[in-house]
């Protein structure tokens, strides 16, 4: 559709069903801006085409259609339900969406004979079970830290289970029996196991109740020692109770927390399982221009717990402060995905209301520290703008690191900041290869090759371009930067160090002039570009860390033709280390079982290439 062509809206009218469904409209790229739901889509879309409309964002999104299609639906749960698969799939730039692209890490506990507790994310392949989802790996971390405390099973990787010819330390703690070397009967252990079971799905009296038995049993039959092992689990027990117990009437139960201004919104959510604080997190969904502060909660609600990931976990009650008429519709739609009825619910009085209040406190708080973040960035911005006489306005900048280690793995880092602050979702790690060792220049510019010879997205090329560096490194980005012909062209601005390296006095060398300048330490551009500078020496070094331990923790035989994990743990057992299997000629490599003469002359050329 042509750009000349306007939206016929008194047409498309007379024809629109007033049934419940949804509808979504494009712009004259046939991009999709908007998606919506409605009860009656007649009545809907007719009130984006009044003769007055007060509300900017709908202003904006009009002048902006080019086309709306529309999907009837059964029911107006079946439109919600819709609605928010259509804004995942599509991200429509007029829609409220939650920023949270992060898979929700669990507890699992694996189907092995000697199950093990771990932090699992992602998909749920293997078979076991697995407990949560929590809010964070640092609230499953804690749990699983605790657990080891109270439940004296293994957390180690089936690798290491399998490889031990002796306890590891845990044993020595006293938190893990050490099954790998059958120091504990399999009934004993699958009893914790069942403990551990009941621990994670908040039946916490019940473990109490059995280790009481336990120790009373153990005690009668003057197994002292055991009995005590049941009375310090017993206490640990009782300690976390104390620690984590809310009330008796709350079980299972959700608090949302709501903050706007300025155009920016906070939801703070509470998660409540058993009667016991699960954790917390702050969330900070995208807000388009001009959006209702009930809008943007709303769309947190339903893009929240209408997410894959959250199906299925045990949300009774949802509670917040703000009422809404779509709150029956919405929390139809949420059991709807699950087999247990979710209701949401605004309390007046009691705990309920209570955790309410305190909800919203964390929220405003977030909401006030995350606008001073904000103004100060703003701040510093415009000096940097002035500094670099940049009159249209700074979009983003990007900033490039190398990290190494005597010149082997090298790592190339891009950090990317907008008009607000970090984009982290944009940064991005090079491996770089195909150069000479320690050759930073070459790094830089393969670095810089690889970010952007295919950049078309005039929206993603920095305004701005640091690099962490004086003018070899300058020099270097700038006849790379040549090389791809890119349109506009950002300002490149190096970042030297001073001789003593301290912070404070870096001199600043900008664009092809390479014009030096010194800014005095406590100046807000100078914070600005510290900030980015650091950002990306993190990140690089980070980087480099992943790859040189992942480095490490590859055996040499892996990459070998037809030398699986089996018979790479029968090499290294039949030979006694990796050593010896260096040193071993092919005779002694056939001995191993399984090795056939060919596969023994494969590893030896590998080993000795």
């Amino acid at each position: 559709m042509s750009e000349e062509q306007e939206f016929d809206s008194q047409q498309f009218l007379k024809h629109v069903s007033e049934r419940s469904g949804v509808y979504r409209m494009y712009d004259s790229t046939a991009c999709v801006i908007y998606v919506g739901k409605a009860k009656n889509l007649k009545n809907r879309l007719s009130s984006y085409f009044r003769s007055k409309v007060d509300s900017p964002k709908t202003q904006a999104l009009v002048a902006n259609i080019a086309q709306i299609e529309v999907t009837i639906t059964h029911t107006e749960t079946e439109a919600l339900i819709l609605e928010h698969n259509l804004i995942k799939k599509y991200l429509p730039r007029y829609n409220v969406l939650l920023r949270d692209d992060k898979s929700y890490p669990f507890i699992f506990l694996s189907a092995h004979k000697h199950p093990r507790l771990s932090m699992h994310r992602g998909a749920k392949k293997a078979k076991g079970r697995y407990f949560g989802p929590y809010p964070n790996g640092g609230a499953v971390r804690e749990s699983l830290h605790l657990m080891q405390k109270i439940f004296p099973i293994r957390q180690c990787s089936d690798s290491e289970y399998a490889n031990r010819t002796r306890p590891c330390l845990q044993y020595q703690l006293k938190r893990c029996s050490a099954p790998c070397v059958g120091f504990v009967t399999q009934e004993d252990y699958q009893h914790q196991i069942d403990l551990a079971t009941l621990f994670l799905e908040g039946k916490g009296q019940a473990v109490i109740n059995d280790l009481v038995h336990d120790m009373q049993r153990a005690s009668d039959e003057m197994a002292y020692e055991k009995a005590a092992m049941h009375r310090d689990q017993i206490q640990a027990m009782r300690r976390v109770s104390e620690q984590q117990f809310v009330s008796g009437d709350i079980e299972q139960l959700d608090c949302v927390g709501f903050a706007f201004a300025s155009g920016m919104a906070v939801v703070h959510l509470l998660l409540i399982r058993q009667g016991s604080v699960l954790g917390s997190r702050s969330y900070y969904p995208k807000v388009p221009k001009g959006s209702e502060p009930q809008e943007v909660l709303r769309s947190f609600i339903v893009q929240y717990y209408l997410a894959e990931q959250r199906k299925g976990q045990v949300v009774k009650e949802i509670i917040l402060s703000h009422d809404d008429e779509e709150w029956r519709s919405i929390s139809d739609a949420i059991s709807n995905g699950n087999s247990h009825k979710t209701k949401i619910t605004v309390p007046q009085r009691g705990d309920k209301a209570k955790f309410v209040h305190l909800s919203n406190t964390n929220a405003q708080i977030a909401l006030q520290t995350r606008l001073n973040q904000r103004s100060t960035i703003h701040q510093r911005l415009v000096e940097l703008e002035s500094l670099l006489e940049i009159e249209s306005g700074i979009k983003r900048m990007e900033c490039f690191d190398i990290s190494h280690t005597q010149g082997e793995l090298t790592v190339a880092s891009c950090v990317v900041f907008n008009r607000e602050g970090p984009l982290k979702s944009d940064y991005r790690k090079f491996n770089i290869e195909g150069i000479t060792g320690g050759d930073d220049y070459a790094a830089m510019a393969q670095a810089l090759s690889r970010r952007y010879r295919n950049q078309s997205d005039d929206d993603k090329m920095p305004t701005v371009l640091f690099i962490d560096g004086g003018k070899g490194q300058l020099s270097a980005a700038y006849q790379s930067i040549d090389q791809l012909d890119l349109s506009p062209e950002p300002l490149l601005v190096g970042v030297a160090k001073g001789v003593t390296r301290k912070a404070g006095l870096e001199t600043l060398l900008i664009g092809r002039e390479m014009e030096a300048k010194h800014l005095p330490s406590d100046n807000g551009a100078l914070h600005l570009i510290q900030h980015i500078r650091d950002e990306s020496h993190r990140f690089a070094i980070t980087g480099h860390r992943q790859r040189r331990d992942k480095a490490r923790r590859t055996s040499v035989l892996e990459g070998i033709d037809g030398v699986g994990p089996k018979r790479r743990q029968n090499i290294l057992k039949y030979l006694g280390g990796l050593q010896e299997v260096q040193k071993a000629t092919v005779l002694e490599l056939e001995k191993v079982p399984g090795i056939s003469k060919q596969l023994a002359q494969t590893i030896y050329d590998a080993l000795h290439h």
